[in-house]
């Protein structure tokens, strides 16, 4: 794009070589830009359907605060990224538009309002409890930056813990100042980051394509799909569209969990036996309703690399053992029974630590909102799938006589199933 405006005032902002990115500075140091279809993605891996136009302001001193305002092209999908920076890092270094967009989050500087989250799925007690939280006049710190503005009932009608409970959780978020809208696009239209919250896996993906298309940063709930092979096709897209996905159970922020794991004097990990509740939704791959939590667990201390899964069941008890690339092993067992409660035991070169107890939704929502604020994942699309796949497997294992099942053979089934 020729250069605009001539004469006092008017000054060129960096433009990367590589990114399809052209600018023109106007009067008052504002530059506006257009990336057309075909253009390279721009660091950060935005492509083009994610960012078509921008526009970068700066002030005339040092210090001024500079801002990127991007229009999504599938969708009224408005990012406005600040940065305390210089006058002359805005307006002299060629990484100008790097700086001011980390992985597509959005920042809600000091003295503005919130960013505004939006609800898909008011069927989940999940919903009720992150309002309270976010919602809450008395918030402080991080918590602050976020607020619950409009919400998507949704509901699935063949799942009883979804079609007896929407009605009643979709009064009560009401009943925190929320507005309840008929669509999902009309959710769109008023957010700027997403909470899909459906407790039915199934519809997740469906869900999540306008909110990807639109660019939104969006944290999946569990189960992140209702199939290992929709979990592979929801991440893929969100690379596609250059959107910030980010999917976890609660209990892997549990803080006797992450106390655990980081515990020096345990020496190196090499073990877990972590358990769970583990209800069975016949609609889901077994461990996907509720068995995720312990299985997040699990990874949580043991981190990604298993390579294979052996599965036993009883009526009562679940039991999946999981063999790790490098030698180690770790447990998940499934409780049915009455009492069943979360925890784990990690086994380490210099000892033996029980994980402690849950601790309740705050631990997790506060991940949720710095990853809205910044667009970075503290988990990764990798480490999200080897869970599932875990499960996946875990199923297999079962449909096979017990036999061990690799992880590599269930993704492998699933990225085929979504190359069809």
């Amino acid at each position: 794009m020729k250069g605009g405006g001539k004469g006092a005032g008017v000054r060129r902002v960096g433009v990367l070589a590589k990114t399809g990115l052209a600018s023109t500075a106007l009067p008052g140091n504002r530059a506006v830009g257009e990336r057309k279809e075909g253009d390279e993605p721009i660091r950060n891996g935005i492509s083009s359907p994610s960012l078509r136009h921008w526009t970068l302001e700066a002030g005339p001193s040092k210090g001024t605060r500079a801002t990127l305002v991007m229009r999504g092209a599938t969708a009224a999908a408005n990012w406005r990224l600040k940065k305390m920076i210089s006058r002359k890092v805005v307006l002299g270094i060629a990484s100008t538009v790097g700086l001011l967009l980390p992985l597509a989050g959005v920042s809600a500087a000091e003295g503005e309002h919130p960013l505004r989250a939006g609800i898909i799925g008011l069927d989940t007690s999940h919903v009720v409890a992150f309002t309270k939280l976010l919602n809450d006049p008395a918030a402080t710190g991080d918590l602050a930056d976020v607020r619950v503005v409009a919400a998507f009932p949704g509901g699935s009608p063949d799942i009883p813990a979804s079609r007896d409970r929407v009605a009643g959780f979709t009064e009560q978020v009401r009943g925190m100042g929320v507005e309840i809208v008929d669509s999902i696009d009309a959710l769109l239209e008023r957010v700027d980051v997403v909470l899909l919250e459906s407790v039915d896996g199934r519809p997740h993906l469906e869900q999540v394509r306008p909110v990807l298309a639109a660019g939104k940063p969006v944290f999946i709930d569990k189960p992140v799909a209702g199939s290992l092979a929709d979990a592979v096709e929801i991440f893929l897209l969100a690379e596609v569209h250059g959107a910030p996905c980010f999917s976890s159970s609660s209990l892997r922020y549990s803080p006797g969990t992450q106390a655990v794991r980081d515990d020096k004097a345990l020496g190196k990990i090499t073990g877990c036996d972590a358990y769970s509740p583990c209800s069975l939704e016949p609609h889901h791959p077994d461990l996907f309703w509720y068995g995720i939590h312990g299985v997040e667990t699990l990874f949580t201390i043991m981190g990604p690399g298993c390579k294979t899964v052996t599965r036993v069941q009883t009526d009562n008890t679940e039991l999946v053992v999981g063999t790790w690339r490098d030698g180690r092993v770790g447990t998940f067992r499934g409780l049915r029974s009455k009492g069943a409660t979360y925890g784990a035991t990690v086994f380490g070169t210099a000892g033996v630590r029980q994980a402690g107890k849950y601790e309740g939704y705050q631990p997790l929502v506060l991940e949720i909102v710095r990853f809205f604020k910044t667009g970075r994942s503290p988990v990764s699309a990798e480490e999200t799938l080897e869970i599932y796949a875990f499960m996946e497997a875990a199923d297999e294992s079962k449909r096979t006589g017990d036999r061990p099942v690799s992880i590599e053979s269930v993704l492998d089934k699933a990225r085929a199933a979504v190359g069809r």
